[in-house]
């Protein structure tokens, strides 16, 4: 081998000693195909760029032709400055790491005349008004989450390789779901792309950039040539989560060469929903069998407890992925048990989560080693106020706080103009919750959960409002539409964000590649942690693929904590709502029995009177785990014995009574209101109220209208 170190290039700052067995063996493994099977907490990025030195310093090549990229501009520069300490980064003639977008840029500006010739082209970085024009034209909706799910869908298909013709069958066959029908969908996608061709020349989006690139490299040898002498060994960072696309440009880039190392962990695979695949991982030692793999699983982020958790939940996993596991061991000391508890609503979890956090500060533990973690950032609501009323300063990573968020001001505007008209009725309590329901129906608030990420987080986001109203009227029966927009003014007010440092609120997949001193991961139930849409309706699991990977998701927040992790969830959304919610699935088996924060969610029990049980199946008598099943009082699968005229005559009067009183139909009752009383057929009041979705109010506006259809289709 010629040794090609360039005389400019100072000799690297290696200290090989200072690395375990296995990242030295990662360090000094051959020149060529290397896999570094690297687990959380367990040193990749030293490893890696010790790696980087070890190469140039050996003289298998310049530093200069080493190019290493990875996901986020975070991620590139944390890179750049490891490579930096070790004297290789930062400078012209050294080690670039950049982001795949940043590189393929780069190469482009570079290469697009030879490639191109004179044609202009202009890189977007707003394509709303594109997928806008393209979202008319297939007579879809063009506001702010139709956009974004329609743009998330486009770039999914883009960085799966899959053209606009193509689209629904390849939603089809891997069981995706589409925001809308697919065919629209394609339609958007394919009228997008020729949108992009003006008259002043090429608009190219970011995965354009990638595209453009590999094409170059692909079909045109001199470019080839050129950039392949210009680069000579690769290193991708966590390679779970590359795209089709970015591989694309990956083996673009290498030709038939193959100084390449890689390093992820197939159990972190979490963002397969934009078109991440750990498949390239998971093939690495099949495409190069003479290729070298080295396994990192001694972790010197977590204590033994965490670390014994976090193996634990993985050991769980089931399929591919699932085989790959890295069997993590805790390197450093002993720390405190892992903390499980159960409350009866999200505000009791939220106090007592406050109160643990304030329990650490008075320890020592620095409020930026903090971290509330959840599945949604509609789930910060309650944490936020928790936070803010025990005084404790606070900042949300990854999002915006609640009452900062778009669909959460307009839904608060939409109130204050429903206040100002005189033609509504005083509302109060639960018809306050009603009122508010009929108000947030327009801005998206359906019954059931929507197609699509961005219209699911609004979605989210008007639920929690509806809850925290719910929540407000349990403690003051007569607040009134005035009231409560004062409290939420109030709250706005009081969450300004903090002029220090806080506690991190985030969503666990903002919290990715992230570790804090102590972790609190909450709102672990059913149908939130894993979340509702990978259930089936009676809590059956509809795809198997998308439940594994909330698995990862939650183990991926188990491995953020270095010492204190609590774990909890909540039996009900609302203070003294109706317990429908059971723990996690994820978390049977992990729950010890003498676990002491048990005493707490008793402690807050009993706050509240006896503890009520879990509502049952009145056919099977099985437990009823979501809130359709609770109100029909049965399991989907249980036979519905339904009475199909009751319920047309139930319809036709709900249509006739909202009429008159101006209000939406769901107002009134539910769908499924209507057809558990027409499944259940109650004969008085008292049947009538056992009704969940039937309340006094109702039964004294309503009872005696249900009542009587229901007697007079009895007598027919």
């Amino acid at each position: 081998m010629v040794r090609v170190t360039a005389a400019t290039t100072p000799p690297p700052k290696l200290a090989l000693d200072a690395l375990d067995a296995e990242q030295a063996a990662a360090v000094r493994a051959p020149r060529g195909p290397v896999c570094v099977l690297a687990g959380a907490g367990t040193g990749k990025t030293r490893t890696i760029t010790h790696r980087i030195a070890h190469l140039v310093s050996a003289g298998h090549v310049r530093a200069d032709q080493v190019l290493a990229v990875t996901f986020t501009a975070r991620a590139a520069g944390e890179m750049r400055g490891r490579l930096r300490a070790l004297g290789l980064g930062g400078e012209a003639g050294q080690v670039q790491a950049r982001t795949f977008h940043a590189a393929a840029l780069r190469q482009l500006k570079y290469f697009w005349p030879q490639v191109v010739g004179d044609v202009p082209w202009r890189l977007i970085d707003r394509k709303f008004p594109i997928v806008a024009q393209a979202a008319r034209g297939a007579g879809l909706s063009t506001d702010t989450d139709a956009l974004r799910d329609l743009t998330s869908e486009i770039e999914w298909a883009k960085g799966s390789l899959i053209a606009p013709e193509d689209y629904p069958a390849a939603v089809a066959r891997l069981q995706r779901e589409a925001p809308y029908d697919a065919a629209k969908v394609a339609a958007v996608y394919s009228s997008y792309e020729s949108l992009k061709n003006t008259p002043e020349g090429l608009l190219l989006d970011f995965d354009d950039l990638l595209l453009h690139t590999a094409a170059a490299l692909e079909d045109y040898s001199s470019v080839a040539d050129e950039f392949r002498g210009r680069y000579r060994s690769f290193v991708v960072d966590e390679y779970q989560d590359v795209t089709p696309l970015q591989q694309r440009v990956l083996d673009a880039w290498l030709g038939d060469r193959d100084d390449l190392t890689v390093v992820g962990d197939a159990n972190q695979t979490i963002y397969s929903f934009t078109g991440a695949s750990p498949t390239f991982l998971l093939d690495f030692s099949r495409r190069f069998p003479e290729g070298t793999v080295v396994r990192l699983e001694r972790d010197y982020r977590s204590t033994p407890q965490v670390v014994s958790l976090a193996n634990r939940v993985i050991g769980a996993a089931r399929g591919r992925i699932a085989g790959t596991r890295l069997q993590l061991v805790g390197q450093r000391a002993d720390g405190p048990e892992p903390l499980f508890a159960e409350y009866d609503d999200e505000p009791a979890e939220a106090a007592a989560t406050a109160a643990a956090i304030k329990k650490l500060l008075a320890n020592g533990v620095p409020a930026a080693e903090i971290a509330v973690l959840y599945r949604i950032n509609a789930q910060s609501e309650a944490y936020e106020q928790a936070l803010t009323e025990a005084g404790i300063a606070y900042q949300v990573r990854g999002g915006e706080g609640f009452f900062a968020r778009p669909e959460v001001r307009q839904a608060v505007q939409a109130l204050r103009q429903a206040c100002a008209r005189d033609d509504l009725p005083d509302a109060r309590g639960a018809d306050l919750v009603s009122l508010v329901r009929a108000v947030l129906a327009k801005l998206g608030l359906t019954n059931e959960e929507p197609a699509g990420v961005q219209a699911r987080e609004r979605w989210a986001s008007l639920v929690a409002l509806v809850a925290l109203t719910e929540e407000l009227t349990g403690h003051d029966a007569e607040l009134d539409l005035t009231a409560l927009l004062r409290e939420l003014s109030a709250r706005a007010e009081a969450r300004h964000p903090p002029t220090v440092q806080g506690v991190t609120l985030a969503s666990l997949h903002a919290a990715k590649g992230l570790e804090w001193d102590a972790v609190f991961l909450v709102g672990l139930a059913d149908g939130t942690m894993p979340i509702q849409h990978v259930l089936g309706p009676d809590g059956t699991v509809s795809n198997e693929a998308a439940l594994e990977e909330e698995r990862r998701l939650l183990y991926v927040g188990v491995t953020r904590a270095r010492e204190h992790l609590h774990l909890s969830w909540a039996l009900a959304r609302a203070e003294g709502g109706r317990k429908v919610r059971r723990r996690s699935r994820f978390l049977v088996g992990l729950v010890p029995e003498d676990s002491p924060a048990s005493r707490i969610a008793k402690h807050t029990t009993d706050r509240r009177g006896p503890k009520r049980v879990h509502p049952t199946c009145r056919v099977c008598g099985r437990p009823l785990l979501n809130t359709q099943a609770t109100m029909l009082g049965r399991c989907s699968r249980c036979p519905a014995d339904i009475d199909k005229e009751l319920l047309d005559a139930l319809h036709d009067w709900r249509k006739q009574k909202a009429d008159e009183l101006s209000l939406p139909h769901f107002v009134v009752f539910s769908d499924t209101t209507l057809t558990a009383i027409a499944e259940q057929r109650p004969a008085d009041d008292r049947a009538l109220v056992a009704i969940p979705g039937i309340g006094a109010k109702k039964l004294q506006t309503y009872g005696a209208d249900v009542l009587a259809i229901v007697r007079a289709r009895q007598r027919d």
